[in-house]
């Protein structure tokens, strides 16, 4: 390990909070999936487990940011003990309506109450990383890459357990390892007190209405981390298409996880250099290369020659979404922090479900080789949107310093 992040966890506490971080956070790579799995087979309809999964995926994207506000607000621990709680018991009634086969209807209100609430756990261990590193030497960019890589081996390692569970213990089990991770981690998360941020409650004179959005920079951001989700979501389902398309489908977990290995190499070397560029010069050149480099995959008609290539596309990940986390972090005020990470957490997880569901349609009219233009499009779209705006956003960023200071 490079010495940024053998010096990172070796902060006091850290070791146990990226810990049960990662056990909280294993389940957003599952869920979806788990639900898919499960319902597809007490109904034997896909249709039905995908719209039960997306009713999930809506709820958790309004309300994970709600209960991140919550959190800067009254403190991590007494959000999150409640909130894990109550959604183990989402989960046990989405789970045992699925198999007791009660009316199809209760499975959409259970799995709203399960999105509602999931916690959005990245943002909360990044909220974390920015309290302890408070008054340390240490550049919040080695944290952020630190995390990102976390990320990458939870969607790498995630679907494959979810899948394997589901597949060959029970339908069920897939989902509920999942909802146990949620509970487990994050009740141990909770528990560690040390490193729990202090609660910030709203200040007179500040706005009470419109939480992160008050701010005229996030509405900048906000977009181009829809867009960027939108990438993730279609290369995942035109990966899975170009793979079958070329007899490999087996292998298309391996094609998938060259991309992920691509970002968590980009992400590793990125929290190991000291930046001269400004945040938002290194947001905007990641937003242009992430584009770049989603035109050779539109190009490669080969599935082992794909696999560099996805490698080389997944490189421009991590320089995008790490900074775009920095400057996010710069643009709210501190008691709106684990909002703010969550909104993007969030936003991604909203673009992703939209580029799939727009992937797959093209994949079935055009087929998968045409479906790797919906990235390479949502990437030029979100380059675009950056280079419009990010001069607004650099103003905002300095204006926030200099209140800060």
């Amino acid at each position: 390990m490079t010495s940024p992040y053998r010096t990172l966890l070796a902060v006091p506490g850290a070791r146990a909070f990226v810990t049960a971080g990662f056990v909280g956070r294993m389940s957003m790579s599952m869920v979806g999936i788990g639900i898919v799995l499960l319902v597809s087979a007490v109904t034997g309809s896909y249709g039905i487990a995908g719209t039960v999964s997306a009713t999930m995926s809506v709820a958790y994207a309004l309300g994970a940011p709600l209960s991140a506000r919550f959190a800067d607000r009254y403190g991590q621990r007494r959000v999150l003990v409640p909130l894990v709680s109550a959604n183990a018991v989402a989960f046990t009634f989405l789970i045992s309506s699925a198999v007791f086969d009660a009316p199809l209807w209760t499975l959409y209100p259970a799995g709203a109450l399960a999105g509602l609430t999931q916690v959005s756990m990245g943002a909360w261990v990044r909220s974390r990383w920015s309290h302890v590193l408070t008054g340390t030497a240490i550049p919040m960019g080695a944290a952020y890459s630190f995390e990102a890589v976390m990320d990458e081996l939870i969607f790498v390692a995630g679907p494959m357990l979810v899948t394997s569970l589901a597949t060959g213990v029970h339908p069920a089990a897939g989902l509920a390892v999942a909802a146990s991770c949620t509970l487990v981690g994050g009740l141990a998360f909770a528990r560690l007190r040390e490193t729990e941020p202090p609660p910030r409650p709203r200040e007179p004179g500040t706005a009470a209405r419109g939480g992160v959005f008050a701010n005229p920079a996030i509405w900048i951001m906000t977009p181009i981390f829809l867009l960027t989700g939108l990438v993730f979501g279609a290369i995942d389902v035109s990966g899975v298409a170009f793979a079958e398309a070329q007899g490999h489908k087996p292998l298309a977990g391996v094609l998938l996880g060259c991309y992920a290995a691509g970002s968590a190499t980009a992400a590793f070397w990125y929290g190991a250099r000291n930046w001269r560029a400004s945040l938002d010069r290194r947001f905007l050149t990641g937003s242009v290369l992430l584009a770049v480099l989603l035109v050779p995959p539109l190009l490669v008609r080969d599935f082992w020659a794909m696999l560099p290539v996805v490698f080389v596309a997944g490189l421009a990940i991590s320089p995008t979404i790490i900074p775009g986390y920095g400057l996010v972090e710069r643009l709210v005020p501190a008691g709106q922090l684990t909002e703010g990470l969550a909104l993007v957490s969030t936003t991604v997880s909203i673009g992703a479900a939209a580029g799939a569901s727009l992937a797959g349609r093209v994949v079935d009219a055009y087929g998968a080789k045409a479906s790797f233009g919906v990235p390479l499009a949502a990437a030029v779209l979100a380059a675009l949107v950056t280079v419009a705006g990010i001069r607004s956003v650099s103003k905002r960023e300095l204006s926030s310093q200099t209140i800060a200071e």
